[in-house]
């Protein structure tokens, strides 16, 4: 928002008084710009759960404070706020919405290197029905606008129902390779037992077999998990998970396509248990989620900035 300066009257004219309607008006008005950019920052209304009222103002004070720039247009911003330009992302949702509907495309079996996986899977959900599609790709649409805004060009691997299924992970990986991606993350939550709650980052381990060759990628690709696990923490307040990673926030696995068939840094993280009340009540809370995408971007923004 631009405004002209103040007008200076010659020394023998007097400005008029202001009334009391002219000095209601001035104290409204940045009261209800402020509540414009709340607004804008938590995603409107429609979302289909709620966090504790002071943990999801703390989540959308906090991105907003980390991130002075978010909601600002490219143009109005300098070249130095814009670290990601020349750099590229690959963001992958995890699962497709419309997976439950194609059980055998998604059931076919498919070359991961270490062994055959399914090309695919459904994902999980909370109890009261929020598919993890529906969040991944949620929080993949935030974390794409603010890694733009940053200057990255980033790719989906799919969005939302195109395709139609899938894609089969090993498509997943390979979307990011032909992007030459600097970074790769892939977007998940869990369906541990109740009870099981917190996030977790799993890191490829180091792979070499069949079409998959992971050591050139097992050490960059750690450094882009730490950061993420460190700054996703912050952003969010939610905790390690107390079912893996012995409270690190990290794992490593060498069983999953979209890591074993990677080429480039890539990271899978676990955002919380679905299936846990407390994590639930986050993962269904757009405050929340817009938080949750702030903290992976810082972790990306770090990563790439060395």
């Amino acid at each position: 928002m631009s405004y002209v300066g103040p007008e200076f009257d010659s020394p023998q004219s007097r400005r008029p008084r202001r009334g009391p309607l002219t000095v209601a008006l001035v104290a409204l008005v940045p009261g209800a710009l402020v509540g414009w950019f709340v607004y804008e920052a938590v995603g409107g209304s429609g979302d289909s759960g709620s966090a504790a009222a002071g943990a999801s103002a703390s989540a959308v004070a906090s991105s907003a404070a980390g991130s002075p720039n978010v909601g600002a247009s490219n143009d109005d911003k300098p070249p130095n706020s814009r670290p990601l330009t020349g750099k590229v992302v690959v963001i992958d949702p995890g699962h497709n919405i419309t997976n439950f509907q194609h059980t055998a495309e998604i059931n076919r079996k498919v070359d991961i290197g270490t062994n055959w996986k399914e090309c695919d899977t459904t994902g999980t959900s909370t109890n009261a029905g929020y598919a993890e599609a529906q969040f991944t790709m949620d929080v993949s649409h935030r974390l794409e606008k603010i890694l733009e805004r940053q200057g990255a060009t980033v790719k989906l691997t799919h969005d939302g129902g195109s395709p139609s299924w899938g894609p089969c992970v090993d498509q997943r990986a390979k979307i990011g390779n032909d992007a030459h991606a600097d970074a790769a993350i892939s977007i998940h939550a869990d369906g541990a037992p109740v009870g099981d709650r917190g996030f977790h980052v799993i890191l490829p381990g180091s792979v070499h077999a069949g079409a998959a060759d992971t050591r050139a990628i097992v050490a960059p690709s750690a450094v882009l998990g730490r950061n993420i696990e460190s700054d996703y923490r912050r952003a969010t307040g939610e905790p390690p998970a107390n079912y893996v990673g012995d409270g690190t926030g990290l794992v490593t696995r060498k069983d999953l396509g979209g890591l074993n068939l990677s080429t480039v840094p890539k990271v899978f993280i676990e955002c919380g248990n679905m299936r846990d009340s407390k994590d639930a009540a986050l993962l269904t809370n757009g405050a929340w989620r817009q938080a949750a995408a702030q903290g992976i971007s810082e972790g990306i923004v770090s990563f790439l900035r060395g």
